[in-house]
């Protein structure tokens, strides 16, 4: 487990052997944005003067990963409870051909390595031994400011890594901050080419957008700029429903996006389940998991909780049977969660829920009464109807209508068959 402040004064010792090297160094990037916004940052990374044979040399072959090298960044690894540290030479990057990663780079000055970054509030250094902010590109005023403006041309930092399309909508989101003016003309102007990212780049800041507090307000922003008709369509162009006006798709996003603000910490799926289950099928969501290229488990959960979304109305009225097996499934905690956070009714009817949920295992999930080995015993054939006669079987066991094993064979027995 990674202890903040130990990692915060790893993050120190590592500037502090680069700078008895001879090397300038300091904190770089989100760490310097997170610390003057009063956060405790996530991780810490460091820009220095050295190359990365230099950094290798002062910090140890057995003490570095050189993954991005080529890029001039080193991995330094720390104690366990202090985490890893990524240290970039101070570059310049060449044109970026595929929109997403540079040409080649060029070792540089701290001044050009700031300004190849992508916003002005990422673009600040700290030197955690003086204790001061170097600022090369007005990060510090637009702090103050609440803005997210890129720096330089923001059309030409846009195009050298179209992901910043979605990072300025998180960033703007995250923080309360607009987007200046001509950095959100770029980006609406700009938002159809955000199809040359990888489908993982984007799941990555998607799922970061939709897990944050933040969540609606990120959603809203994509929509104001024209980024969810390129990364998320389901929200923009549901399929019709037969009988309903046109005013009913909008309707129907507002209250998803109600329940989606509602929701207390989601995990990824129940989020993305929650926005997209009053306006799509569990068909869509399908879609988006396949084009983010989600992983199997996220996709799972999330369909499961779309078509699961109103299985339990009137839990009270319930048969045993049809209300158990939803009981027991690995979403449930997610999908009562939905159910709190959609209705009045959902919240009764969750609360209600959460109260069965507390009996203990043998009566919430007791044993089968009957098994496979059963029906062959039996002299049953084995075949399709298997699957049937066990989940009759264990319907009746859950209903009351069967007690004991001996008396659920003893019926089969008599009819080789169930009534």
């Amino acid at each position: 487990m990674i202890l903040p402040q130990e990692q915060r004064q790893f993050a120190v010792e590592v500037v502090r052997k680069l700078r008895e090297a001879g090397f300038e160094a300091f904190w770089a990037g989100g760490c310097v944005r997170d610390q003057l916004l009063g956060r405790t940052p996530k991780d810490y990374d460091v820009a220095t003067q050295a190359a990365p044979p230099q950094i290798r040399e002062i910090f140890g072959q057995r003490r570095t990963l050189a993954i991005g090298a080529a890029f001039g960044v080193i991995t330094v690894i720390g104690q366990k409870s202090a985490g890893m540290i990524e240290v970039a030479t101070f570059r310049e990057d060449a044109a970026y051909s595929d929109g997403r990663h540079p040409d080649h780079v060029t070792f540089s000055s701290a001044r050009e390595d700031a300004a190849r970054r992508d916003f002005t509030i990422n673009g600040l250094f700290y030197d955690p031994i003086e204790e001061r902010v170097i600022d090369y590109v007005g990060g510090q005023e637009d702090l103050a400011q609440r803005k997210i403006r890129a720096i330089g041309n923001p059309r030409e930092r846009i195009a050298e890594d179209k992901l910043r399309l979605l990072r300025a909508v998180r960033f703007s989101a995250t923080f309360d901050f607009a987007l200046e003016e001509e950095t959100r003309a770029a980006i609406v102007e700009m938002a159809d080419q955000i199809g040359v990212v990888s489908p993982e780049r984007i799941a990555m800041e998607m799922r970061r957008m939709l897990v944050d507090p933040s969540r609606v307000a990120a959603v809203r922003l994509l929509l104001a700029t024209n980024l969810a008709i390129a990364v998320l369509p389901e929200i923009i162009h549901p399929s019709p429903i037969p009988g309903e006006g046109p005013g009913v798709r909008a309707d129907r996003l507002e209250q998803a996006l109600t329940i989606l603000g509602r929701l207390k910490a989601p995990a990824f799926p129940l989020a993305l389940a929650a926005l997209l289950h009053n306006t799509s099928d569990s068909d869509s969501v399908k879609k988006v998991s396949s084009r983010w290229r989600l992983s199997n488990k996220e996709t799972e959960r999330a369909v499961w909780l779309v078509e699961n979304q109103r299985a339990i109305i009137n839990p009270q009225t319930m048969k045993w049977s049809a209300l158990q097996p939803l009981l027991i499934a690995d979403g449930i905690h997610d999908l009562l969660e939905l159910m709190e956070a959609s209705s009045p009714e959902g919240d009764k009817a969750a609360a209600y829920c959460l109260n069965l949920l507390l009996q203990p295992p043998e009566i919430l999930d007791p044993p089968p009464l009957v098994t496979g080995e059963d029906l062959l015993e039996l002299g049953i054939p084995q075949g399709p109807a298997y699957r049937t006669l066990l989940q009759k079987m264990r319907d009746m066991q859950l209903d009351g209508e069967i007690l004991t094993s001996e008396a659920a064979k003893q019926m089969l027995k008599k009819s080789g068959k169930l009534p």
